[in-house]
This record gives structure tokens, C-alpha cells and sequence, in this order.
């Protein structure tokens, strides 16, 4: 039996659209065991029980890759990171099914060409590259290819996500964005994201607050989130300016020092019309993991 654990992630960390992600430490449980015919899938909801779940059709391919058959399977799974909440879930499925398919069947394929796979599978790096191997990384795809390249992060940072009780689809808020930008725009993001992976790597409160600003997609994405406008007002109140939309939303991230933060926003949180779950997460420096029960 082959237990894999993916870690949730945040991309795009507000100017680095497409590009920046980071794990975090709030996990997936996967295990994949052998089974006379057939499929079962444990552990999620109906509506996922079938060929069609992601993590399935991952190992599928993998296994293709590797030039073999899935005959019988069953997949226990322990979920942790919420669906269509911008906190990389199709990623941790993703990763699992890969990497779960790769153990099962002792295939053999390096940690790079899992990776190729799962973002060709994903269609783009940014949740894909932290999901694998931690930390917080920035990513390319150059001649169809993925690269990925790791940055030093500040263990004194918090990651404050505010979860709310409805969905925003991916597709739709790619949709939402122009097809053409400012050129002035660009430059304003290109020159943050140079300014906020330092100041990540320093922990520098100010300059992350001024450099996590951005004119690509946010603007455009927040009008998908309810409440956005409010929230944001309430997380300035309690101290935090660092706020950006988690990948494609509708979870809120804030970066702050300050471990009472959460309480520091809890009766606005609570006023809401929506239910917000306040859940601080730390950062994840190894990405998957893989063992074999």
C-alpha cells in the first residue's frame, strides 16, 4: 500500500500571477492499494467516486507513462484542503495520483519528470511547483517545458487564510481578466514581485505590504468574491495591509507577525453575511511525500 501526502498551496501572492506559489501546512492523505477488479474510492464525496476524480485519472496517466494497465484499485483519501477555495486542491490531486501511480507501480521517474507531468496534466506550475517541493517558489514554462526555482522564506511569517463557505471556479475567474494589459501595469508588477521575494526572504513587513500590490488580476478577481472590499477594510483594522487573494480566489491571504491577528479580526469576520473560517497556516518546506505501508 502507497500512502502520498500533498500540501495545500497559495499562487500568484499577489503581483506574481502565473508565477509565485508556496506550501503550506494543511495536507491531503492518499493511499492507493491493490484490489482483485474494478475501482473504489474512499473518503470524498459521491460526486468524485468515479473515473472522472482527479486524483484517479492522475495516477492513470502516470501509469500510461510507465506502459501499464490499472486493473484494480481502490483510493482512500483523507481531505483536508478545501475544493474551489484558490488553495491548490486540483494540484494536490494531481501530485497525488502522479506520484501515487509512480510508487505503485516502482516506475521509476525522477522527481523532475514527475513534475513535468503533473503541470502538463495541471496546464500551468505555480500551484504544481510549491505542491512538489515546498517552500515558496517561482515558475516559467519555456518551449512547452516547466522550470521551477525555490526562494528563502522568513520563518516569523504567519499566513492568515480567511476560507469562505462558497466557490469560485478557475475558469471563470480567468475569464474575468483582460486579454491585454497596460504597459505601465506590467512594469508595476514586474518591479514588485523583484521587491517582494526579497522582502519575503526578510521577513520585511513594510516592503511586502507595499510590493504584494498588483494591477494584473485582482482588481478584475475581487469583484468574484463577496464581500471582498469588507474583508480587506477589516483585515486593515487589525493591523494587516499584506492582504492578497489566494490563486484564483475566493480565499483571502494575509501575511502578518502578529500571532493574535486572528482574534484581532474575528467579531468583524463574524459580522459577515458569508461564514469565513479564520485558519493561520505555516509554511511547508518539503512538498510531497511519499511511503510505502
Amino acid at each position: 500500500m502507497i500512502k502520498v501526502t500533498t500540501p495545500a498551496t497559495t499562487a500568484n501572492i499577489g503581483p506574481g500571477f502565473d508565477a509565485l506559489g508556496l506550501a503550506l501546512k494543511l495536507y491531503n492523505e492518499y493511499t492507493f492499494e491493490e484490489i482483485e477488479r474494478g475501482l473504489v474510492i474512499e473518503g470524498c464525496p459521491d460526486i468524485y467516486k468515479n473515473k472522472r476524480n482527479l486524483v484517479y485519472k492522475s495516477f492513470v496517466a502516470t501509469a500510461e507513462k510507465l506502459g501499464k494497465k490499472v486493473d484494480g484499485l481502490k483510493i482512500s483519501m483523507k481531505i483536508n484542503i478545501p475544493v474551489s477555495r484558490g488553495l491548490g486542491s486540483s494540484s494536490a490531486c494531481i501530485v497525488g495520483g502522479v506520484y501515487g501511480a509512480n510508487a505503485f507501480y516502482k516506475g521509476g521517474l525522477t522527481k523532475e519528470e514527475m513534475y513535468e507531468l503533473a503541470v502538463k496534466i495541471e496546464g500551468h506550475p505555480d500551484n504544481i511547483s510549491p505542491c512538489v517541493y515546498g517552500g515558496l517558489t517561482a515558475s516559467l514554462i519555456e518551449n512547452g517545458r516547466p522550470y521551477t526555482i525555490k526562494y528563502d522564506i522568513c520563518e516569523s511569517l504567519k499566513f492568515c487564510a480567511l476560507i469562505p463557505d462558497f466557490r469560485t471556479s478557475t475558469n471563470e475567474a480567468r475569464k474575468i481578466l483582460p486579454k491585454t494589459i497596460n504597459f505601465k501595469d506590467a512594469v508595476f508588477n514586474v518591479s514588485r514581485v523583484a521587491v517582494l521575494l526579497k522582502a519575503l526572504e526578510k521577513g520585511d513587513m513594510k516592503m511586502i505590504e507595499i510590493a504584494l500590490k498588483d494591477k494584473l488580476h485582482q482588481k478584475y478577481r475581487g469583484s468574484l468574491i463577496h464581500e471582498w472590499d469588507v474583508v480587506k477594510a477589516i483585515c486593515a483594522k487589525g493591523g494587516s495591509q499584506a492582504v492578497f487573494i489566494s490563486g484564483s480566489g475566493p480565499t483571502v491571504m494575509n501575511i502578518t507577525k502578529d500571532e493574535k491577528f486572528p482574534d484581532k479580526i474575528k467579531e468583524g469576520m463574524s459580522r459577515l453575511n458569508h461564514n469565513w473560517e479564520i485558519k493561520i497556516l505555516g509554511i511547508d518546506k518539503n512538498g510531497v511525500k511519499v511511503e510505502n505501508l
